[in-house]
């Protein structure tokens, strides 16, 4: 009975947890409006968390440079299984105006496997609250495959 009730509390709040791997701050801006009263998404359970072992899905913006490389896999390692990656705007994935850089060294799928991305330069928000209900989706998914 407490396994069901844990179970299904869970699956209507999952916790998200930012990495900022050198981005410009564009997505970061358009991730935090996305938590304000204007789209709310704390209506829908997503609370925004201070530390990745709490967290169920991982949103990661910007691309991966040198100097983040190192903490952006820490930070993945200290989030506990099953979660969800969500990569936010172009640069995790294709690097975007920063590829060729000295200092890039993503894409972000090079480092782990992402679940769900979300395009453009800089995303909107409409876009990031649709990629976190379909990464609830799989993080639902996820636990329910680990169960068996």
């Amino acid at each position: 009975m407490f396994e069901k009730l844990i179970d299904n509390s869970m699956a209507k709040s999952p916790w998200i947890f930012h990495v900022n791997a050198g981005s410009c701050n564009g997505c970061d801006i358009e991730l935090v409006s996305v938590l304000t009263p204007r789209y709310d998404a704390e209506r829908l359970g997503f609370r925004l968390t201070g530390t990745p072992r709490q967290a169920d899905i991982v949103v990661v913006s910007g691309p991966i440079t040198l100097q983040t490389r190192d903490r952006l896999k820490r930070v993945l390692e200290q989030v506990p299984e099953p979660y969800v990656v969500v990569s936010l705007g172009s640069c995790p994935k294709s690097g975007n105006v920063f590829k060729g850089s000295y200092a890039i060294d993503g894409p972000l799928d090079k480092y782990t496997h992402v679940d769900v991305s979300v395009a453009g330069c800089t995303p909107k928000p409409e876009a990031i609250v649709a990629a976190l209900a379909k990464a609830t989706e799989i993080l639902k998914e996820k636990r329910k495959e680990m169960r068996q």
